[in-house]
């Protein structure tokens, strides 16, 4: 079997909202685990909490998350960003537009210096996301010309 890197997201107290968003994006199969289910929950205010979620997805996407409960340290940063990448611009443009939608578009969905699509946005959980649409981009106007088009 292969190494397999997936990205494991916490959040505080809002972690089924944000797992079940993710599921309403990218599609799959959402399983859901509480700290009360597993009866390791130090606090009973917390027991409703996720303990850990999983999303698979059909075109093989894996995301997990929690709740970080309260006697655990949280500090939401921007030291990560999830990143999207593909030739399956329709839906790429569609994932972009629900990610973004609610957020903070960052660098706008359009050409990059590379010939792609890129954008890159902050999610309403405050997760950051790159979308990149591999040959996808077009030209922009003030692009020197290519020597392959004579």
């Amino acid at each position: 079997m292969p190494i397999r890197l997936n990205p494991y997201l916490n959040f505080r107290d809002n972690a089924r909202e944000a797992m079940t968003f993710y599921q309403e994006v990218f599609g799959g199969d959402l399983a859901i685990t509480t700290f009360g289910d597993m009866e390791a929950s130090q606090n009973p205010d917390e027991d409703n909490l996720v303990m850990h979620a999983l999303l698979v997805t059909p075109s093989g996407l894996t995301v997990m998350g929690s709740d970080s409960p309260q006697r655990i340290d949280y500090r939401p940063g921007n030291t990560f960003s999830l990143s999207l990448s593909g030739d399956d611009a329709d839906e790429l443009q569609r994932c972009w537009l629900q990610l973004s939608e609610g957020g903070t578009v960052t660098i706008p969905l359009d050409v990059a210096p590379w010939g792609d699509a890129f954008g890159m946005c902050m999610d309403k959980f405050g997760v950051s996301w790159m979308v990149n649409i591999e040959g996808r981009g077009t030209r922009s106007p003030n692009a020197s010309p290519d020597p392959d088009d004579n």
